[in-house]
């Protein structure tokens, strides 16, 4: 079995500590929570301590934050209806540029792995795409309404400009442009939770897939392509996305994120149990029926719910988890 060390317990947030995103090289983190507020963390000698806050970005609560490839911009995500991007071409974070759109509260923002484009998504039951049009200018690439609920997260296929969201609908959606029309659309829709997908995190190769929900369980989606030397049926030469394992009877209440490594394959979770879980796949694991094992239960890693997880993208296997006790942490993983 492995074991998470806590490193370091910061006070991030008054009020919820909603989430926190890795800047590209792992030397740096930023948080974000009800406080309306961004804090930007890094090292000094062995301990992690702020050295910027950006304020003044948002009215209300800031539910996500997300550092662009190049590691130059953040966006943030925030219940005034708005995504803010944040850079420092002046040599200190400013917000220069405001994504205007969304009806109500803006759930998650995520960049496309060439930086290009930007998807956000939220109450309003949609999806949009944004595009870098310019020096500080976004234009909105579409506006997906494929989701008859509250939109809770976006994330970008790891290599490819394919985006797939999850919502209170119960599903997860994926979409890409037409080569033919510039047009996004719907291209397929994963059924199988049984409530509100909360999370989703793409493994390294994109291939497969991996989304946590209400209903208590992970499940492993993985992509068939036309073609395929399963046998699985594909129409309309888009691939067919299946759910190939289903991890249940770990969690005790909602799993409300979720992170897989691309470095090392380990995934681990955030749940409403303020219990940090961490799975690894068994080296026997059938690509088309995947094994996955319980291999770390950090019980009481919070006092309260812990609403994300993200592992560190260097792969040194340090873990960040942030609560709705408003605090942050700093987790080592070792086997």
């Amino acid at each position: 079995m492995g074991k998470l060390e806590l490193l370091q317990t910061l006070t991030g947030h008054k009020g919820i500590a909603w989430n926190v995103s890795w800047h590209p090289q792992g030397q740096v983190f930023a948080s974000c929570g009800e406080d309306k507020m961004i804090k930007l963390w890094s090292k000094e000698g062995q301990e992690w301590t702020v050295k910027t806050v950006l304020v003044d970005g948002h009215q209300r609560t800031i539910r996500e934050v997300a550092w662009s490839p190049c590691g130059n911009f953040l966006a943030s995500a925030s219940f005034d209806a708005t995504t803010a991007i944040w850079d420092k071409k002046s040599g200190q974070f400013e917000c220069n540029a405001t994504l205007e759109g969304h009806e109500n509260e803006v759930k998650s923002v995520a960049w496309s792995p060439s930086g290009q484009l930007l998807a956000t998504c939220g109450r309003d039951k949609s999806v949009w795409v944004w595009e870098v049009a310019g020096e500080d200018e976004y234009e909105c690439e579409a506006v997906l309404n494929a989701h008859n609920q509250d939109v809770k997260k976006v994330a970008w296929h790891p290599s490819l400009d394919i985006l797939a969201s999850a919502s209170y609908d119960n599903t997860v959606k994926m979409y890409k442009e037409d080569s033919l029309d510039s047009d996004w659309s719907c291209i397929a829709t994963l059924q199988s939770h049984e409530s509100t997908v909360w999370s989703l995190a793409f493994d390294k190769t994109g291939e497969r897939l991996a989304t946590c929900s209400d209903d208590k369980t992970v499940k492993i989606w993985k992509e068939y392509k036309p073609d395929n030397q399963e046998g699985v049926i594909v129409s309309d030469r888009e691939s067919v996305w299946k759910c190939v394992c289903t991890l249940s009877g770990y969690h005790t209440r909602c799993v409300y994120d979720i992170t897989w490594c691309h470095k090392t394959g380990l995934i681990a979770t955030a749940c409403g149990d303020d219990i940090i879980r961490i799975f690894k796949e068994a080296d026997d694991s059938d690509s088309n029926a995947p094994t996955f094992e319980l291999v770390c239960t950090q019980l009481n890693a919070h006092s309260q719910d812990v609403n994300c997880v993200a592992w560190n993208p260097a792969g040194n296997e340090e873990l960040l988890s942030c609560s709705d006790d408003g605090e942050i942490k700093i987790w080592k993983f070792s086997e």
